[in-house]
């Protein structure tokens, strides 16, 4: 088994996409987390810092922009690995101008290179998702998966805990931005030294199909609306176990801030990464659907640790195995579910289905928050955390159902048409269409009520609720409309 991790680090592809995801990983706390610690020091206003949040909501609407980066092919490296080098281009420089700012000086400026930052970050994102998702075989998969967790996470935590120690210690703000801009040189390198994924694959001839054609080709498989419902649910025990797990140690436990720093988020992260490895090299050996099976498990029982600190004393022993093994067997699965989204991408548009997927697998990520905080008051932690580990099970009941489809894409390269209800899919497709848009007008109303630019009273939070219930109505028409035809198939 040892020898299996070493030989993945020593192979050209993989130590590729092992620098690739450090400069992929890399930018994301410097328009976040560690910008928001240089505001909190210089003393800028919490109002002003909330807004700067928003920030992040580029890395989940990058769909918008994927079908661009499709469509069309840079006149220099091919059509990923130009627009992997003009993305990173561009965050040398705008990372190492937020270097030359003050945040109490030049807070306007300050906001538009956080903008750009986050923005050409997320178009990174884009482009390496997609080069993975062409430059690797199904085999390649799992390995490369485990390979881009390890580096982006190692990269998160340069941009974000080493960070913060060099500024406050050593360097200063300012010299850290120029030192986090020349370590993005690393990403530029391994982009000139990379292999172009194979060219003779049939790209979007106009930006109407790049937007429409991955649609299209997506929602006229075999259990498409399942499978949606699949990406959406299949780490949602994972996401409610995670969403208040820091409040959890320190009120509902009673452990101090800096236990929960060293065992949640050191320990948290080196298990992550173990897990990712693990099972990345043990995705070599199975089927996909096991290892999402096995791992979507594995995921739900480690649940039970929670349980366990919830209702036994306090024991900095009892968290740090309960930490590691959740956070272990969550690695495993994150590198399952990545190699999963790139299974479903036709590398035609891969990078628009990819930017797709995922943002709806962040669904649960970025919405349990309330919901879990809602239960805990009402229920209690115990009840709380033997309710996640029921979250998991539809996951993994949907995983059961779409075996067929999973494993007829892995095993032959292509996607199971289906025929059936061609005129309802229609219309389910068209409520997921006005959901998401709908979302889309929520997140501008947000940004300009926060700034004063537009405001009318409840008016964001109708947008809200508006596009959520239609998108939720369209993804469940969608399953039933999958489930029927399912039926017609054994009949």
């Amino acid at each position: 088994m040892l020898k299996q991790y070493l030989n993945i680090f020593t192979q050209r592809n993989y130590a590729i996409l092992l620098l690739l995801g450090f400069a992929s990983g890399l930018p994301l706390a410097l328009s976040s987390g560690t910008l928001q610690a240089w505001m909190t020091v210089e003393n800028i206003d919490l109002k002003t810092i909330g807004i700067f949040s928003l920030v992040g909501q580029a890395y989940v609407f990058k769909f918008l922009w994927a079908p661009f980066m499709d469509r069309y092919t840079p006149p220099f490296l091919g059509r990923r690995r130009g627009w992997l080098l003009i993305s990173q281009i561009l965050l040398v420089a705008a990372i190492a101008a937020m270097g030359f700012m003050q945040p109490a000086q030049h807070l306007g400026w300050l906001a538009a290179l956080a903008v750009m930052v986050a923005f050409c970050s997320a178009s990174q994102d884009i482009v390496f998702d997609a080069y993975k998702t062409d430059l690797l075989s199904a085999k390649e998969r799992g390995a490369g998966t485990a390979i881009s967790v390890l580096s982006y996470r190692l990269a998160m935590l340069v941009s974000g805990g080493l960070a913060l120690w060099l500024a406050d210690r050593y360097l200063g703000w300012q010299v850290t931005y120029w030192l986090m801009a020349g370590l993005m040189l690393i990403g530029i390198a391994a982009t000139l030294m990379a292999p172009e994924p194979d060219n003779s694959i049939p790209v979007p001839r106009t930006m109407e199909q790049a937007v429409v054609a991955p649609l299209r080709d997506f929602f006229a498989r075999n259990n498409a609306w399942l499978i949606l419902l699949l990406i959406v649910t299949y780490k949602m025990g994972d996401a409610f176990a995670g969403s208040l797990s820091t409040t959890f140690l320190i009120r509902g436990v009673g452990f101090n801030a800096s236990e929960v720093g060293l065992v949640n988020k050191t320990l948290g992260l080196l298990a992550t990464i173990g897990g990712a490895l693990f099972g990345g090299v043990l995705m070599q050996q199975i089927s996909l659907f096991r290892a999402l099976m096995l791992f979507g498990i594995l995921q739900a029982v480690s649940n039970l640790g929670y349980w366990v600190l919830a209702v036994t004393d306090k024991n900095i022993f009892t968290m740090g195995s309960v930490i590691f093994l959740e956070h272990l067997c969550g690695g495993m699965g994150t590198a399952a579910f990545v190699t999963l989204l790139m299974t479903l991408c036709n590398r035609s548009f891969s990078a628009t289905q990819f930017a797709l997927l995922s943002a709806f697998s962040a669904v649960g990520r970025v919405y349990v928050g309330p919901i879990a905080g809602w239960f805990v008051e009402t229920n209690g932690w115990p009840l709380f955390y033997l309710f996640s580990i029921a979250a998991a099970l539809p996951g993994l009941l949907l995983l059961g159902i779409c075996r067929k489809t999973l494993e007829y894409t892995q095993k032959t390269g292509n996607f199971m048409p289906r025929e059936a209800f061609p005129r309802a899919y229609s219309w389910t497709l068209r409520l997921l269409t006005l959901g998401c848009t709908l979302l889309g007008l929520w997140l501008l109303l947000l940004i300009a009520d926060n700034l004063d630019w537009f405001q009318v009273p409840g008016l964001a939070e109708r947008m809200l609720q508006i596009g959520a219930a239609f998108s939720l109505m369209g993804i469940l028409m969608g399953s039933l409309l999958d489930s029927l035809a399912l039926r017609r198939m054994r009949v």
